[in-house]
This record gives C-alpha cells, sequence and structure tokens, in this order.
C-alpha cells in the first residue's frame, strides 16, 4: 500500500493548489479520485481565513479536478451542520448558489432579509480586513464578522457558514464532474479502526469532557433533552469508502451524479445530552483523574444552565470552593479556567440547544448496496452503537491514552 503513495506538496490557498508543473501534470493524466477534507474548523474563525480555505479551498480543488483526463468523482468532506438553524428532520439535499436558511424562513414570514451572495461575503471580508490592519482587536473584530454574517443569513457560526458556502461553489462550478458530498455530524474516536478509542487531538465535544474531569467543570451551558449528533471517525471513513465504491467506478450522466450522504446518528441512534453527561459522571467517579499531587479527582454530576449568568455564577463558585478546599486563593490559572469553560458553553450553544435531526436515508441504502462481508468489514451502521458502552469504555479512555496531560 505504502508504494502506491506519492505525497505531493501543495497549498489549498494558492492558485492550482500551489503545485508544481511535473506535479499538476501527472495528476492531471493520472488521477481518477478527488477527496477533498481541507477546512478550518475553528467555529469562530476569522472571517476572511475562514472563507480563504472553507470556501475558496473547494473553488481552487474543483479547478483542478476539471484539468483531470481520468477524473471518475469528486468528494468533498463538509458537515452536516451546514443545514445550519434548520429545524426538524433535516433531508440530504444540496445547497444552490445564494440560498440561505434565514431566506427559507422568511418565506415563512413577512420579514424582509438582505440578499445573500457570496461573491459580496468575500469582498466584505477583504474590505474589513484592509480597513482593520492586522493587530489584535482587528483579529477579534474580524472573528466578530464572521459570527454575525453567519447569523445573519441563518447559520450559528462562521465554520458552518463558510462550509455551506463551498458546497454551493462546488455545485456551482462543476460542471459535469461526479460530485458525492459527504456530511459527517459530530466526529469523535474510532468505533473499531485501527483500534477502539483511536483519537487524535483535542476537539469537538473533548475539551469539554477533559475539563471536567480535571475538575475544572461543576455544569454546561445545555438543554438536557436535546439530541446531540455523534459519529465515530472510522464510520465517516467507512462511509467515505463505500461511496468511492459506488460512485467512483464509472462516471455516471450528469443527471445522477450529485450525492450526499450524511453519515449521522440522530435519527436512528439518537442519545440526548442528559444521557452523554450521565456517562461523563459515571465514567470518572468509577475512574477519576490522578492529578498532579497523586491525589484523585472527584467531581459532581453535570448541572444544566439555560442562562449564561448562572452558569458563570456557578462555575466562579465552584473554582473558589475547590481552590479553597485546597487550602489556597483563586489563582491566574483558575481564572483562566472558569473564562475557558464559558467560551466553550458560548460557542457551542447552538449545538447543546440544536433542534434539527438529520436525516440518513441516502447513506442507509449505500450501507444496503454492500455484501454482509464488506458491512462486517467496513461497517458504519450508527444504530449498531450502544452509546454507554462507546462513550464509557471506548471514547472517553481513548481521550484520556491518547490525548489528555495532568
Amino acid at each position: 500500500m505504502l508504494s502506491k503513495l506519492v505525497p505531493v506538496v501543495g497549498n489549498i490557498l494558492e492558485s492550482n493548489l500551489g503545485l508544481d508543473e511535473d506535479s499538476a501534470d501527472s495528476i492531471a493524466k493520472e488521477v481518477d479520485v478527488i477527496i477533498n477534507s481541507a477546512a478550518n474548523t475553528t467555529f469562530d474563525e476569522r472571517y476572511d481565513t475562514a472563507l480563504d480555505i472553507n470556501t475558496g479551498g473547494p473553488m481552487r480543488i474543483i479547478g483542478l479536478a476539471k484539468q483531470c483526463y481520468k477524473l471518475k468523482l469528486f468528494l468533498h468532506v463538509s458537515t452536516a451542520y451546514v443545514n445550519g438553524q434548520r429545524q426538524g428532520r433535516i433531508m440530504e439535499k444540496p445547497f444552490f448558489l445564494g440560498q440561505s436558511i434565514q431566506h427559507e424562513n422568511e418565506q415563512r414570514t413577512s420579514k424582509s432579509l438582505p440578499k445573500f451572495s457570496i461573491e459580496d461575503e468575500i469582498k466584505l471580508a477583504l474590505e474589513s480586513k484592509q480597513a482593520l490592519g492586522s493587530d489584535n482587536s482587528a483579529l477579534q473584530k474580524m472573528k466578530k464578522l464572521g459570527i454575525q454574517r453567519a447569523n445573519t443569513f441563518g447559520w450559528q457560526d462562521t465554520y458552518v457558514f463558510t462550509k455551506a458556502m463551498g458546497e454551493m461553489m462546488i455545485d456551482s462550478l462543476r460542471g459535469d464532474i461526479p460530485i458525492v458530498v459527504i456530511r459527517p455530524s459530530i466526529i469523535e474516536s474510532s468505533y473499531k479502526e485501527p483500534f477502539p478509542g483511536w483519537i487524535e487531538g483535542n476537539r469537538m465535544m473533548d475539551p469539554v469532557i477533559v475539563l471536567y474531569g480535571k475538575g475544572y467543570l461543576s455544569g454546561f451551558l445545555a438543554d438536557p433533552n436535546v439530541v446531540i449528533d455523534v459519529v465515530p471517525i472510522d464510520m465517516v471513513v467507512n462511509a467515505t469508502l463505500a461511496a468511492i465504491a459506488k460512485h467512483g467506478a464509472v462516471r455516471k450522466p450528469a443527471e445522477s451524479n450529485y450525492n450526499i450522504y450524511q453519515v449521522a446518528s440522530s435519527i436512528g441512534n439518537p442519545i440526548v445530552l442528559r444521557d452523554l453527561f450521565k456517562y461523563f459522571y459515571e465514567h470518572f467517579h468509577s475512574l477519576p483523574i490522578i492529578d498532579s499531587k497523586g491525589s484523585p479527582v472527584h467531581v459532581p454530576p453535570l448541572k444544566f444552565f439555560s442562562s449564561m449568568d448562572d452558569l458563570s455564577t456557578d462555575l466562579w463558585t465552584h473554582a473558589m470552593n475547590r481552590r479553597s478546599g485546597q487550602g489556597g486563593a483563586m489563582t491566574k490559572l483558575d481564572r483562566k479556567l472558569v473564562e475557558q469553560a464559558k467560551y466553550l458553553a458560548n460557542i457551542y450553544e447552538p449545538y447543546t440547544f440544536y433542534a434539527g435531526r438529520f436525516d440518513n436515508s441516502n447513506t442507509k441504502g449505500l450501507m444496503g448496496c454492500m455484501s454482509k462481508e464488506e458491512r462486517q468489514e467496513f461497517g458504519f451502521d450508527v444504530e449498531s452503537i450502544d452509546w454507554e458502552d462507546y462513550i464509557m469504555n471506548i471514547h472517553i479512555p481513548g481521550l484520556r491514552r491518547h490525548v489528555v496531560k495532568r
């Protein structure tokens, strides 16, 4: 397998991906499937940066794809949350240029909204960047601009807004190139492959787990009855491979060459935040983290808050009680950790109060095309997941083993 891998230096921010002439020529002649998973996943990234990577990146890769003589498939890894603030059962449907969530809502109200144009958004980001300069205050203003623009058009943050625009640009520029869009929900550690609990990085719900396990988190801004949509990384990979096998073998007619697969659990195997937080508590209650002094960290059951003010008060009280129990006064680190918890609660609020569930009919149909042996080896049946076992015995142990530091 390794003999078939040829690493090539490139840059998604550059025209033709910054490839040298020989590499670009070889790719154009030999590549038959392109997989684009490059993205900036920071929810509140500065607007110009997120646009350049998540919206401009797919535009540039599609440009390269059009040069590939043998290309049978362009597969783009997106996110189920490109569906923004839609509610109820959310189908596996494409986005079209100029489409926005708020304009969908506008059809049911008399509220008038500004026109949504990707070209205008790119222009706004560039002009704002030039006007604001490059100091730290400019950075914060560019971050706020991204959130504001996302909210204006019905998305919860800069990440999903710019990813949605990326999908729109792919559809607009693809011509007759066959497209598959994989939309996973919240990706977490592996279920089975390469081994249970494999994970890299501290992201998505994991910073919350780590803060809680270390004793710094007493509650969170969340609705206990909200379904949180989680899917293990290996199931996302297997669904991607299955989609390539189905759609990448032969180039199909234009009318059947755009397919979307939402790899998600909220319809077939939902887990609510009340249960998720209970599993966090039960894990750390039975297997506490050992602190730097060799003592077990005891955690209380997580509380649910609907108000940031109430959560903030509880976090500060918890921090002061924790420090006084250790015979000392609040430190700079204690204050930093409280602010970190508040930041996470704020940035995750659209997800911990989310009212949508992602339909995965296409994905289930894809699995139905596989043989029994293929499903066993490359399975992605989210309905087979035992969430209690996965969270308590696979995911958190994997997080502690591969990510958490004392």
